[in-house]
């Protein structure tokens, strides 16, 4: 088992060490206040990392720390991973951004478009257009989450029991005709929506494939790239490592959350959020986009993939703030795109948080979160494990002084 470890002292990598400084107060504080049990963070700069920290609990209870080979459910930090997966297909030539999801999930084969009501008394049309491969890695297939609140069809996948996007039980194959089933919120390809389209594009790598989703990661992602923990489940002997997964209490205060041990195989193998793995395994995966899809000597992608997954993709260039859905037209949404997987900034000079023209990454549902600067040859990774239920965020201040500690 390796662990992820500082190469390189903050200084010689452009960094300045005052304010990495602050950057850890800040965190820290979030701990002793209560609002994160720990945390790792780590900052590479020219493929070598210049700060690692770790702070706090992995486990409140049993009081064991955080520590660099701690085990962390990446949740939708997962949907990178998943879009590889699927330009890999492409680049042999087996998939196409603009083939029809129908072409291998027959059930998506009519779909249909909220109209009007709510409920039983839903109306529904036919789609002008049908949903593509590029629709589900953009966010612009329609699709939703059951958890949001802002749509009549958002209530139709509670009804159907997919709040938490997967009936108890399921299979990925039967919850992708689940999905079908429901109506779209918009026609395919004219509104940004997250929603549960990477779990339809984990399908379709496992059609195209011939092989189950956790296969294809291991043979052709995660070993390749010697992301030795990462993967869909904990063993027994990793079980030690894994963080305890906490939620956000009415009061700010956390609380263990419980029956997500990620013990055995997952009959439901999500490529939205499915993905277990330590800090050394999302670094190397960062590690493999900064440097355009090779990492050791290991290519997996071509420059111009990666180039095209990292570029907003759009329609006129413009930001989810302006092309998304009412549920996501909140200021962090302004000036930032969406390529294919992944955010990308389109625009810093209006973004919420201080950024540089073509910075892309994501985050995870248990406050993690990664991302790539191109330009500062610049690799971040932040891992806890809290579910949310308030607007509390340290990602602002997070990207603020990570911004702020570039030297050049």
């Amino acid at each position: 088992m390796e662990r992820l470890r500082q190469e390189v002292e903050p200084r010689e990598a452009g960094l300045d060490p005052k304010v990495l400084a602050h950057l850890d107060e800040y965190l820290s504080h979030q701990v002793d206040d209560g609002r994160l049990p720990g945390y790792l963070l780590s900052l590479a700069r020219h493929g070598r990392v210049a700060h690692l920290t770790t702070y706090g609990h992995r486990d409140l209870r049993s009081r064991l720390p955080v520590e660099t080979d701690t085990l962390w459910r990446m949740y939708s930090m997962t949907k990178p991973v998943t879009s590889v997966a699927a330009l890999i297909l492409i680049e042999e030539g087996r998939l196409s951004l603009d083939d029809p999801v129908a072409r291998y999930i027959p059930a998506f084969a009519e779909p249909r478009v909220y109209e009007s009501g709510e409920g039983a008394d839903t109306r529904t049309r036919p789609a002008e257009r049908p949903i593509l491969v590029r629709h589900l890695m953009t966010h612009t297939s329609g699709l939703t989450f059951g958890f949001y609140y802002d749509h009549p069809v958002d209530a139709l996948y509670r009804d159907a029991g997919l709040e938490n996007s997967v009936r108890p039980g399921a299979t990925l194959a039967q919850t992708c005709d689940e999905y079908a089933r429901l109506p779209l919120q918009f026609e395919p390809g004219t509104q940004w929506n997250y929603s549960v389209a990477t779990n339809v594009l984990g399908r379709i790598v496992e059609v195209v494939s011939g092989q189950a989703l956790d296969e294809f990661f291991a043979e052709r992602i995660l070993g390749p790239l010697g992301m030795t923990d990462a993967g869909f489940q904990v063993t027994p002997e990793q079980v030690g490592r894994l963080g305890e997964l906490y939620g956000e209490q009415d009061d700010g205060s956390i609380a263990p959350v419980p029956g997500l041990p990620l013990r055995g195989r997952p009959r439901f193998l999500s490529g939205s959020g499915g993905l277990a793995a330590t800090a050394r395994d999302y670094h190397r995966f960062s590690e493999f986009l900064r440097r355009r899809g090779e990492l050791d000597g290991v290519r997996l992608l071509t420059p111009e993939s990666v180039d095209a997954m990292a570029t907003n993709q759009l329609p006129g260039g413009v930001d989810i703030h302006s092309h998304g859905s009412p549920a996501h037209r909140g200021p962090g949404n302004v000036g930032i795109g969406f390529g294919l997987g992944v955010s990308v900034v389109v625009d810093p000079e209006v973004t919420e948080c201080p950024s540089s023209l073509g910075t892309f990454g994501w985050t995870g549902a248990a406050t993690t979160i990664f991302w790539v600067d191109p330009r500062r040859d610049l690799t971040v990774q932040f891992l806890t494990q809290v579910r949310r239920r308030t607007s509390f965020s340290v990602y602002p201040e997070l990207k603020r002084l990570v911004h702020e500690a570039i030297r050049n």
